[in-house]
């Protein structure tokens, strides 16, 4: 079974680098690497040579109908019908064998504390194949519905903006703003990549203003990666930059300590469903919870406050309390 799932793993790298129009052309070696890496970590030809690479990309022509092509002329390979994937073709039984096989070895790391953080997506996979593996399958729909991630755009722009970051380049886009709506070019430095709510966020330097910017992938266009260096800033610290922010919205300086008093469903929900990893339950009165949080101030954390209307009341910082005034007051008056 892990031979067969190796395969399958394969044809999906192959597939994506044949598929990625930013870095078109893979040669055989290209290939046999990004395979080897994904899959051992390592790059030196010890567990994937180049034979295996020719095996799957006949295998995947004769089993799949994969279009791929040589070009003698770009030194690599491509598909033919641009619009291929091996994603869009049905899965087999030793396809879904595999997943399974894969789905149960998941499972057993539900619990361990590295794995904790990818949680909820094991649960979704568990899920998925669990009520899929029916004779009732095709009608599942009728019975049960998974929540659905709608994509914004910009994601797309993904494979180059990691090849940038890898190959600590600088990239030139053209944002348009929210506020302004008036598209500006960008030359930065990518940092890293992280999504927020279903939305892809680019983390970089902006050497103009001296400081670390996000901007939103759905709001970029035109993007290029540049043949310049990236700056990357010495102290900073790609899984440490968010530990202390609530959403997107992270900055310099200390974190806040932030004191709610909740009502007591909402205080449920706030104790089921956590503001930040910081957060702890600090004192009950009666029905009414306190509890504390350290986190950076922010338009996200604000916004979730304000998700709990009147059941939620900020005691301290003093301007965080201020800020849900003003947002109250505003709020009353559109429903006068």
């Amino acid at each position: 079974m892990p031979h067969i799932k190796n395969a399958l793993i394969r044809y999906r790298i192959i597939d994506r680098m044949l598929r990625n129009k930013y870095k078109s052309y893979p040669s055989k070696e290209e290939l046999r690497t990004a395979c080897e890496e994904a899959l051992f970590g390592s790059e030196d030809g010890a567990h994937i040579c180049a034979s295996t690479i020719e095996k799957d990309l006949f295998n995947m022509k004769m089993e799949h109908d994969a279009p791929i092509r040589y070009s003698k002329k770009n030194g690599g390979y491509f598909y033919e019908d641009p619009e291929f994937s091996i994603n869009d073709v049905p899965l087999s039984e030793d396809e879904l064998a595999s997943i399974r096989f894969a789905v149960s070895t998941l499972q057993q790391f539900r619990e361990v504390p590295f794995f904790q953080q990818f949680g909820s997506a094991i649960d979704k996979i568990v899920d998925r194949v669990a009520v899929g593996d029916t004779d009732e399958s095709q009608e599942i729909s009728k019975y049960i519905q998974f929540e659905a991630a709608f994509s914004t755009g910009g994601n797309d722009y993904l494979p180059l903006l990691l090849e940038a970051i890898r190959s600590k380049k600088r990239v030139w886009f053209l944002y348009t703003s929210f506020q302004q709506q008036v598209s500006k070019p960008r030359n930065v430095s990518p940092l890293f990549l992280k999504e927020y709510r279903n939305r892809w966020y680019l983390i970089c330097f902006d050497r103009q203003k001296q400081d670390i910017l996000t901007f939103a992938l759905d709001r970029m266009s035109e993007l290029q990666m540049l043949d310049e260096p990236a700056e990357i800033p010495s102290d900073f610290n790609a899984a440490h930059y968010f530990q202390n922010a609530v959403g997107i919205t992270a900055y310099k300086g200390k974190p806040e300590k932030i004191i709610l008093k909740a009502d007591p469903v909402a205080a449920r929900y706030i104790a089921s469903q956590a503001f930040h990893s910081s957060q702890k339950l600090i004192k009950t009165e009666g029905d009414v919870q306190y509890f504390e949080l350290q986190i950076l101030l922010s338009e996200e954390f604000i916004r979730n406050l304000l998700g709990y209307a009147g059941e939620v009341e900020v005691i301290e910082p003093l301007e965080l309390r201020n800020m849900m005034k003003e947002r109250a007051t505003a709020l009353l008056s559109r429903y006068k």
